[in-house]
């Protein structure tokens, strides 16, 4: 099911964080990060190339992030918002009318992003893969997925749904399913997705 667009900024500019030119040093770091942990995870990428990306000293670097976990931990808190709450559900509400119609517009708006040639998956999947569900960084990651869980709950939650909690954990797995799918290479995940989303739904309805 695919639905129009309402009038909005494009789900993917929040997202291109990189391109800011913020003048305070620490937003200056964050949007750096955000760049290169979003697209090669944690341990690849190292404090020297931060500062040096960042172009700002090393003492700078640290009075604003003590430690690189601080900063990765704030790159997950800004991931949140920019891509689970303004890219993501954000502009499913905006393209849907009904709380069922948002739902399956998630997939519509993920068939968008799996098309684009900078898609770079979920950040907390690749965090939590990456550092382990028992690091203090995995440990971010799983929070912040349980917080997407969320969202959808309290869709199906206004869309009448049954079982809400379930329901949740079953719409997750496939959004989870989908882009790694699409980052295997099939584009057409979404559409696969949003097809055993909407059977889901109406399992839910009773």
């Amino acid at each position: 099911m695919n639905f129009e667009a309402a009038p909005a900024p494009d789900p993917r500019e929040p997202m291109r964080v990189a391109g800011m030119a913020p003048a305070d040093s620490a937003e200056r770091i964050l949007a750096v990060a955000y760049e290169l942990f979003s697209r090669r995870g944690v341990r690849d990428v190292g404090v020297n190339e931060l500062i040096s990306r960042s172009g700002v000293a090393k003492a700078t670097f640290y009075r604003h992030f003590p430690s690189k976990n601080d900063l990765v931990l704030a790159f997950l808190e800004q991931r949140d918002q920019l891509w689970t709450v303004e890219a993501i559900v954000g502009q499913a509400k905006l393209r849907a009318g009904s709380p069922a119609e948002q739902l399956l517009a998630i997939f519509d708006v993920f068939s968008d992003w799996f098309l684009r040639e900078d898609f770079e998956a979920c950040s907390f999947i690749n965090v939590l893969l990456e550092m382990g569900p028992a690091h203090p960084l995995g440990r971010a990651s799983i929070d912040y997925l349980a917080k997407i869980r969320g969202h959808v709950q309290a869709l199906a939650e206004e869309a009448g749904l049954q079982r809400t909690e379930e329901f949740a954990r079953s719409w997750h797995i496939l959004m989870k399913g989908s882009i790694v799918s699409a980052a295997e290479g099939d584009t057409g995940a979404a559409h696969r997705a949003q097809q055993m989303a909407g059977w889901l739904i109406e399992h839910h309805r009773n």
